[in-house]
């Protein structure tokens, strides 16, 4: 007996809608909490059945996989996006149940579109890949604060503040009481984020160093110890896509062009995909290109005097992914081994 389920998943429950493909038969069920013992009790009931579940993409996905795995389940991972997109511009009543409903049907015609499922390793390694980047993120955050308190307050511009001088420089500064408070709680929430970031990114460096897919991008110019680690864990399984282009648009660095008869629209980024985090990656690398001796340097020349800096930039950035693309797909499953 075979069951095809689809699971739609929320914090607070999830609901199921499964057929018994042997009778016709259609349940529905919910599982409340949400939790990992609240998923494993409700997956009591299919021991020893022959079970194949859809579910999205979405937040808290993880351990429903694992789960589902745990008791033997085929699972499917759907892409919210072209899932949406798969119901058609009509409209419907959206409810849990409906969009359960969905998802088991779309998994019964073979349309359902699916998502990888990274291994746990890479879903580690993207969770402190992705973590860096926060912590990275509201470090350069604080210090766009003290400046622009600085400027607030009429005080010369200097770049650097945290290293070197800076911070005597930055406490000889004739401020306000409520403004040297502010700066002060800046300074103190650096040195916070520093604690926790130094040590990651020493982690992530060393990984780097040792893991086969990392070093094998880091053969090509301008990808150092942290991008190549961010690239890998962001673009995963490159045997997934068909081509280069398919890497690129699942990037999001691919140009939507909206045309009709005489009419067409300028071209913008799709910017859809995975986080932000892999474009960051690519653009900081394709940064190096303008360098004497890269070997980029004469397309980026040539794409700046045509289009301007930044979509250079984003052009050699296109370029890289592609290069990154053929080298993780040669390598096949060593690309992606534990360091």
């Amino acid at each position: 007996m075979s069951i095809v389920m689809g699971l739609d998943q929320h914090r607070a429950q999830i609901t199921a809608e499964w057929i018994d493909t042997s009778t016709g038969e259609v349940s529905r069920g919910r599982v409340a909490p949400a939790d990992r013992d609240g998923v494993r009790r409700f997956l009591e009931r299919f021991c020893g059945e022959e079970l194949e579940v859809a579910l999205e993409a979405t937040t808290g996905w993880r351990f429903v996989v694992e789960e589902l795995r745990r008791a033997g389940a085929q699972v499917h991972l759907a892409e919210p996006a072209e899932t949406s997109a798969r119901k058609g511009n009509k409209k419907r009543a959206k409810t849990d149940r409906a969009d359960a409903r969905h998802l088991r049907e779309l998994l019964m015609i073979d349309r359902l579109p699916e998502s990888w499922i990274p291994p746990e390793h890479i879903l580690d390694l993207r969770a402190r890949v992705r973590c860096r980047h926060t912590l990275s993120h509201q470090r350069c955050e604080w210090q766009q604060r003290i400046q622009a308190v600085l400027y607030h307050h009429g005080c010369p511009h200097r770049r650097q503040l945290m290293v070197g001088d800076g911070r005597e420089w930055l406490a000889a500064q004739p401020l306000p009481e409520t403004a040297r408070e502010q700066v002060t709680i800046a300074i103190a929430m650096i040195d916070a984020l520093d604690r926790h970031m130094v040590p990651l990114d020493k982690e992530l460096r060393a990984y780097a160093r040792r893991q086969l897919g990392c070093k094998a991008l880091m053969a090509h110019y301008g990808i150092g110890e942290l991008t190549a680690v961010t690239i890998l864990a962001e673009l995963g399984d490159a045997r997934r896509f068909a081509n280069s282009r398919d890497a690129v648009r699942y990037a999001g660095l691919d140009i939507t062009v909206y045309q009709s008869d005489q009419h067409r629209a300028p071209g913008k980024l799709s910017r859809q995909g995975p986080p932000a985090l892999l474009r960051w990656a690519l653009y900081e690398a394709a940064q190096v290109a303008r360098r004497p001796g890269s070997p980029d340097r004469e397309y980026y020349l040539q794409a700046a005097e045509r289009i301007g800096g930044n979509r250079a930039y984003l052009a050699v950035s296109r370029k890289l992914l592609k290069r990154c693309y053929h080298t993780l797909r040669e390598l096949g499953e060593e690309a992606l081994q534990p360091a």
